[in-house]
């Protein structure tokens, strides 16, 4: 049995620490999928770090270089599931350097607000990124409860 290709994704967000927005990236190609939105990233090339390989799909793609935070985590011990064929792992990322672009693979970028789940759920994503969209939002959900509590604890430690 042939190993699935490893894919990977960026799930690049406004901030790591408390995210408000996510950028999502319209398809040019192949043609079932022009139009559709998606985490950008790509294939893992032979011998090359899944972590590596994010970095060189999203500096092709987009013209930029990111910060990886944790990984969304799939379903599956290799990442999330996109067909019979491919596996995609997922990080969260922050912009380090650059404004993103679409330069190959998209013809559009946009920002999303996190906290406007019914825009963000609207937007036409490939059906393999759509559980991932969700997954997300969990996530970015519990990095701003885990900030808030945070600054709340410290607002009151410097009431003691």
């Amino acid at each position: 049995m042939t190993e699935p290709q490893q894919i990977v994704g960026g799930a690049i967000v406004d901030s790591l620490r408390q995210p408000r927005r996510l950028l999502a990236a319209r398809r040019t190609s192949p043609p079932q999928f022009a139009g559709m939105w998606e985490f950008p990233g790509g294939k893992v090339e032979p011998g090359e770090e899944d972590q590596a390989a994010l970095r060189r799909e999203l500096g092709e793609e987009l013209g930029v270089q990111v910060i990886l935070g944790q990984e969304l985590i799939g379903p599956d011990p290799r990442g999330w599931p996109l067909n019979a064929k491919a596996v995609m792992r997922v990080w969260l990322a922050e912009l380090a350097e650059g404004s993103p672009e679409p330069l190959q693979d998209h013809d559009e970028v946009r920002w999303m607000q996190l906290g406007n789940v019914a825009d963000l759920l609207a937007l036409p994503w490939i059906p393999a990124d759509y559980p991932i969209v969700q997954a997300l939002l969990a996530a970015a959900d519990a990095a701003v409860a885990a900030a808030s509590a945070g600054a709340a604890g410290a607002a009151v430690a410097e009431l003691g």
